[in-house]
């Protein structure tokens, strides 16, 4: 199958790359407004690339009108608050879509892009890989495994560190990447929500432009959780060492899932092709939940509901 890939340039474009080529399809065309793109070349020396988003779609409109390459999907890497946007173009151009989190910042978006499928007949597929890490896997076996009437305790941290370049990027600016929580907390939010059922309460205790912390209830577990791009949030035992931390507690049990992600969009990719992508419908609960939490205000945590990191922001809070 034929794909073109918009947002080449990106941090995640070349694992998108990478699982285009390791599902043997091919990469026929790549549009970015920066041409530092050279990595295509590892995956394809044939693929037609542009700076021009009218270009772009020029190339693709031929490629249809040909028949012979038309293009099969559309992969959308670019910023996210142009997801609806590249989206729209390539189901109307006739391609299924494969974008990267989050699709649209709003519910009332992602029901317009449902009325796009109808109208095109085309499919939009949304990358939650962390739906296929091992870890994830056990966790949610174990609380499939076990019958009790009280909620699980749980505690999820996630710290990525991001140097100065990336407030001066699009990522800083909340109109483009809607802040912390859409831009590294909804793959979370979609994992609590796979494995604690459905979501009943949500508190936002603190948020700026390095971090955001709060708590939920879910069915089966209440969560407090801490999202961070600030270093000094790193424990010590993996400050110097490593950039990224994600671990989950649940009743004291540690899941430790910082490692096991290199290859979780070529497995994405391959449940796409089978049949077996997750559409709006599947990730509609995640984005809800971001959208909530963009809209709410910081209060104050009660009892037993704030995370270990708040309260070292904060001591006095809880």
């Amino acid at each position: 199958m034929n794909f073109a890939l918009i947002g080449a340039a990106g941090y995640i474009a070349p694992r998108h790359m990478q699982a285009i080529k390791e599902t043997g399809n091919g990469l026929v065309a790549a549009y970015d407004i920066n041409d530092s793109v050279g990595i295509i070349d590892s995956i394809s020396t044939d693929c037609a690339f542009f700076t021009e988003f009218e270009y772009f779609l020029e190339h693709a409109w031929r490629l249809r009108r040909l028949g012979k390459g038309a293009i099969d999907y559309m992969v959308v890497c670019s910023p996210n608050h142009l997801h609806s946007a590249h989206i729209t173009a390539g189901l109307q151009l006739g391609c299924d879509v494969i974008c990267e989190k989050p699709l649209v910042p709003t519910p009332a978006q992602l029901d317009e892009l449902g009325c796009m499928e109808e109208e095109t007949g085309r499919r939009v597929y949304s990358i939650m890989q962390l739906r296929h890490h091992p870890a994830i896997h056990e966790l949610r076996d174990k609380v499939v495994a076990e019958t009790r009437d009280s909620r699980y305790e749980v505690e999820l941290t996630y710290i990525t560190v991001r140097g100065p370049w990336y407030l001066a990027s699009w990522k800083g600016d909340p109109r483009k990447s809607y802040g912390v929580v859409a831009e590294i907390g909804v793959h979370f939010f979609d994992m609590l929500h796979l494995v604690f059922g459905e979501l009943q309460q949500q508190v936002l205790h603190y948020s700026d432009d390095h971090k955001a912390a709060g708590y939920m209830e879910y069915e089966k577990a209440r969560v407090r959780w801490f999202l961070s791009i600030d270093a000094q949030d790193l424990p010590e035992s993996v400050r110097g060492r490593q950039s990224t931390y994600r671990s989950i507690t649940c009743d004291g049990e540690l899941f430790e899932f910082s490692s096991g992600f290199n290859d979780l969009h070529t497995v994405s990719y391959r449940e796409i092709l089978a049949g077996r992508g997750f559409g709006i419908d599947a990730v509609r609960h995640c984005l809800e939940t971001v959208h909530g939490l963009r809209q709410a205000r910081p209060e104050p945590p009660r009892e037993g509901e704030a995370h270990p990191h708040l309260l070292a922001l904060a001591p006095c809070r809880d």
